[in-house]
């Protein structure tokens, strides 16, 4: 059973993303819970233990840069990914208005 965690920072400011809104469901089904990042761009988000299985996070990018006036290409940016017994898994988001990146976070 896991805990989930995130984090984002854009890229672009070099600060975090505050005010991102966040979806975390299983992959190809149910959403599981919804939330927003703090002012240090972080959220804790689901139940306090993920059981095993796919799930995603989907990261609402594009009203992000949008309420800041900036252009972006993304709309939406979605992580898939693969709970398997973890105590904790940390899923951080690397954002620009037109590229992210993610990796398996500590």
């Amino acid at each position: 059973m896991t805990h989930l965690t995130t984090h984002i920072l854009d890229a672009a400011t070099g600060t975090p993303a505050a005010g991102v809104g966040v979806t975390l469901a299983r992959l190809g089904g149910e959403t599981i819970a919804e939330g927003t990042t703090d002012a240090d761009g972080r959220l804790a988000i689901g139940p306090d233990r993920l059981a095993d299985g796919d799930y995603s996070l989907t990261f609402g990018t594009g009203a992000y840069f949008r309420d800041r006036g900036v252009a972006s290409f993304h709309p939406v940016a979605t992580v898939a990914f693969t709970v398997s017994g973890e105590g904790h898994l940390h899923v951080p988001l690397l954002l620009s208005p037109f590229a992210y990146s993610t990796y398996r976070g500590s």
